[in-house]
């Protein structure tokens, strides 16, 4: 990642399954953009995680936190992931470029088997102020050990009620 906490964040723009494009910079919520980077239909750990944070987009919204998800997927793999998957309350982005998601520091993955593409980004989570700017980050280079929606969403409370400056932000 090339870019630390109270640093501007790389452009980022897809298309949501809505039909809609999506442009980060366009982006008007009263606190954070919640940017959760998933792996892919072939997943089925991201099938929980996304569930999980499916459960929880109305609190965020609550504390003017605007979620979504978004894949290296094409356009049919993301049409079926909300299908298949449930996804009706979460905007579903896809066709994030591997030069995108390494732009953002994103684990780049090969295919291990039929069920997944070629190369594929390794989940992130990102919480982007309303200026463009990184407030935190948490990348993995697995689907395991993702941070918790319920716990985000609490600490959000601190985080948002106490003005609490993003870490992590000394070179």
């Amino acid at each position: 990642m090339n870019f630390k906490p109270q640093d501007p964040v790389p452009e980022l723009n897809v298309a949501r399954v809505n039909g809609q494009p999506w442009h980060l910079r366009e982006q008007t919520p009263d606190h954070f953009t919640l940017i959760v980077f998933y792996r892919g239909l072939h997943c089925p750990i991201c099938k929980g995680y996304l569930n999980d944070l499916q459960n929880c987009v109305k609190d965020f919204r609550a504390k003017g936190v605007e979620p979504i998800a978004i894949s290296s997927d094409t356009q049919e793999r993301a049409e079926q992931t909300a299908k298949e998957w449930g996804i009706d309350a979460l905007p579903l982005g896809y066709g994030l470029s591997l030069d995108a998601a390494r732009e953002w520091g994103l684990f780049i993955s090969s295919g291990i088997n039929s069920d997944e593409p070629e190369r594929f980004s390794e989940p992130g989570l990102f919480l982007v102020r309303p200026d463009g700017t990184l407030y935190a980050a948490s990348v993995q280079t697995m689907p395991f050990a993702r941070p918790s929606f319920k716990e985000l969403a609490s600490a959000l409370d601190f985080v948002i009620d106490k003005d609490y400056p993003a870490r992590g932000e000394a070179a």
